[in-house]
């Protein structure tokens, strides 16, 4: 059996200890026992309640090369109550195929050619991502929007705009929360490329240059790319708002298409 890269069995322990150390021994039932030395679930309490043996869980925790059976994995989700993005994140680090999400496959094909035609036949707002969310596409109303990213001669990565860019905290309002929410979501599609030299470099380089990313990347908060309300505070146009959706590209599963869609601007009457 092939060993998991180093990386990933580091982050998968990192991720399980996190979110063991979060819940609280009432959310299974249990009694507090009195003062305990760490915050959260003992070890032994999250393996005895999702079935698996506690020097098993230990060695998950350590990094160590185990591999648990996607059941295991689906015992560990419910009994740290993860999220549907966690659950993800989590069977992509473990290596294993989530048996509740349908199979995805792909073709190897490069973006298609009529990608930046497809954009520009929508009016709205509209861009890909690749899987290090660097901009491959976008149309003009993307490039109006974001100013400092997608307009002129920018770097296109969207973590760099987000956590390096000055121009992106006065743009995106309540800078650090929806930075935290952007990294959550890119952690989430990020899973199954921690070996990968190139998202290694990205992560490292980030960590050096913002103290910020570097404090949330610890944090592993894991999201989906899901839809809901996004606002600009646009230089020249003032306060925007948007409803955002995403696709997933047929042929191209790690790239993303995002749409934001305009919402009404004007403010409510009381």
């Amino acid at each position: 059996m092939a060993m998991k890269p180093e990386s990933q069995r580091r982050a998968l322990g990192d991720f399980l200890r996190t979110h063991r150390t979060r819940l609280s021994p009432s959310g299974l039932g249990l009694s507090s026992g009195g003062r305990r030395r760490t915050p959260g679930l003992r070890r032994e309490e999250v393996a005895q309640a999702c079935g698996m043996s506690a020097t098993w869980y230990t060695w998950l925790e350590q990094g160590r090369d185990v591999s648990p059976s996607p059941r295991a994995l689906v015992g560990l989700a419910e009994t740290l109550r993860l999220t549907p993005a966690e659950r993800g994140y989590l069977f992509q680090l473990a290596g294993k195929a989530d048996p509740s999400m349908p199979r995805q496959t792909g073709n190897g094909m490069d973006a298609p050619a009529a990608l930046a035609d497809a954009l520009s036949a929508i009016k709205a707002p509209a861009y890909v991502l690749d899987r290090m969310w660097n901009a491959r596409a976008w149309n003009a109303q993307a490039a109006r929007l974001f100013v400092g990213w997608l307009d002129g001669q920018n770097d296109r990565n969207l973590l760099h705009y987000v956590f390096l860019s000055p121009l992106a905290r006065r743009v995106l309002p309540d800078w650090e929360t929806r930075a935290r929410r952007v990294l959550a979501e890119f952690r989430a599609d990020s899973g199954r490329y921690l070996d990968d030299p190139e998202l290694k470099g990205l992560v490292d380089g980030l960590r050096e240059r913002s103290a910020v990313f570097a404090r949330c990347w610890q944090e592993h908060e894991v999201e989906e790319r899901a839809g809901g309300e996004r606002s600009f505070d646009h230089p020249r146009k003032g306060r925007l708002r948007y409803e955002q959706i995403a696709f997933t590209l047929a042929s191209r599963s790690d790239f993303k298409l995002v749409i934001l869609t305009p919402r009404s601007n004007r403010k409510r009457k009381n």
